[in-house]
């Protein structure tokens, strides 16, 4: 059977503009559940429904085909199941639909793997997500109405404590796994139906502005990062003009030079040294006295005509793996760099080649607390490594 993920991502949201494709810890939203998708390995095709030429462009860039949605399922009106069974439609070889929400980035190829089993080799018609909560529900009462609220899941007079309370199942939202004669029957659920029960810290959908930070924090903490173990970061390369400096350079009139830099960011190298991790710098023109000027006692190599030739013989020089490099860079003479750390990122204000190629691309612009919001990014790797190795 042919078992294809969708991931429905519409242009238009009346929460959040562009929410699909919005960076949630330096990766487009959509990237997240993609990822997870292609690397479960369980699907024959992997597509995107959308209307907007951007989500085409990004999806593409992880990997998945396209499908372009009509106007008529592309309204705010318009349900799952509309965009679903449109793309059916067009789509005849596609026998199992699973239906992935863009909205959920702590989505792991392992729940996944685990649901295809479950339609494919256990023979469920449909099987959705869900999470255990354990929460007390009262009954609503409405303005005006002379009653009092009732307890519906609990007895007040001998409240559960947490431990001793299985909870209840609640669906999450972030998959729906259907078989195409149930969804062109009108259905998502039916027939021969399971649940497939996630981990909560797994359970993340964003459906408002405020939800964002508290999402990212979650991502970081609890996302999938793809195959590769994860190693700690023992060495930040970062490139001075337009990452450390703002990348102008003021001239006076006895024809000296003069640059820029945040505090901000000088606080953040001392963090990443006291951490034990290695910053050195890099810049394709002489700012050696600039560098002397500003006394980091960081490694620098000016003039420099090939950087990744540099990273390499410093990646050599430590004995380190790519896994344990990061690299912050934001021009085109970066982008070879970029690609090959383990860990990447690109200034707000990066080039485009430079922000395609990295892996994170900060909030903040170059000069104004990029270096510093990038090693907050790799502290944030760095716990999740030492969580990994306590599990």
């Amino acid at each position: 059977a042919h078992l294809a993920a969708l991931v429905l991502a519409r242009g238009g949201s009346k929460g959040i503009p562009l929410k699909n494709i919005k960076l949630l810890a330096g990766v487009p939203l959509i990237g997240w559940v993609l990822r997870a998708a292609i690397d479960a390995g369980v699907f024959q095709s992997i597509w995107v429904s959308t209307d907007h030429d951007e989500i085409e462009k990004v999806a593409k860039q992880f990997g998945a085909q396209v499908h372009r949605r009509s106007p008529e399922v592309s309204q705010d009106s318009s349900t799952s199941l509309e965009a679903i069974t449109e793309f059916l439609n067009h789509h005849q070889e596609v026998d199992i639909v699973g239906n992935i929400q863009a909205t959920s980035p702590c989505l792991h190829p392992s729940d996944l793997i685990k649901v295809a089993d479950l339609i494919q080799k256990e023979g469920f018609d449909s099987v959705f997500s869900v999470v255990r909560r354990h929460q007390f529900r009262w009954s609503e009462v409405k303005k005006g109405e002379n009653k009092m609220t009732e307890p519906q899941n609990l007895n007040p007079a001998k409240r559960y404590r947490r431990q001793d309370w299985p909870g209840e199942l609640y669906e999450n939202g972030s998959f729906y796994f259907a078989k195409r004669h149930l969804i062109e029957k009108g259905y998502l659920q039916g027939g021969k139906v399971a649940y497939y029960e996630m981990r909560a810290e797994h359970s993340v959908d964003i459906d408002i502005d405020i939800d964002w930070p508290i999402a990212e924090q979650r991502v970081l903490s609890f996302g999938y990062f793809g195959k590769e173990p994860l190693k700690e970061v023992k060495l930040l390369v970062c490139s001075i003009d337009g990452c450390l400096t703002n990348g102008r350079i003021y001239v006076t009139e006895d024809h000296k030079e003069m640059v820029s830099y945040d505090y901000r960011d000088i606080v953040g190298i001392d963090l990443l040294k006291k951490r034990g991790i290695q910053v050195r710098l890099i810049s394709d023109r002489d700012c050696s006295k600039t560098l002397s000027a500003m006394q980091l006692g960081c490694v620098a190599k000016v003039s420099v005509t090939n950087k990744l030739q540099v990273l390499k013989d410093w990646q050599e020089d430590m004995g380190l793996s790519w896994k344990e490099v990061a690299y912050l860079g934001n021009e085109e003479s970066d982008v070879e760099c970029l690609k090959q750390a383990g860990m990447s990122g690109a200034p707000a204000d990066a080039c485009a080649a430079a922000q395609k190629a990295a892996g994170y691309i900060c909030k903040s612009r170059g000069g104004c607390g990029a270096v510093r919001e990038f090693a907050e990014h790799i502290f944030l790797l760095l716990e999740k490594v030492n969580s990994a190795r306590k599990q």
